[in-house]
């Protein structure tokens, strides 16, 4: 059984896992420690309990958002995707120079 020690606000956590998972934990590691110095400068430093639930609360949000989506995909329901501001100017653009050739052709003489 591997050991990986994390650091999480500034303190450290030694956690046994399966050889082999020590990037995946080291990488949740990082997350929890991401959120918490998120929960840190939106709220300033707090109890390291009620660090730790801000965090555990705005990844439980996320995982819910997540799964709400995807059991949407699941039961054939079409997620839209958000419109892309460049693609729809260049949309426009094309469209309005293809009217622009169609009104050359309705107005050069047919040829004959």
């Amino acid at each position: 059984m591997a050991q990986v020690t994390l650091r999480i606000n500034g303190y450290a956590y030694t956690l046994g896992c399966q050889d082999g998972e020590e990037k995946h934990l080291e990488a949740m590691g990082t997350e929890v420690s991401n959120r918490i110095d998120g929960v840190r400068a939106a709220a300033g430093q707090s109890g390291e309990a009620r660090m730790l639930v801000m965090a555990s609360l705005l990844m439980a949000d996320e995982i819910f958002e997540l799964r709400s989506k995807l059991e949407a995909a699941e039961a054939g329901a079409v997620v839209q995707p958000k419109p892309d501001p460049k693609l729809s100017r260049k949309l426009n653009r094309m469209a309005k120079r293809a009217e622009e050739i169609a009104e050359g052709l309705e107005s050069s003489p047919e040829p004959g």
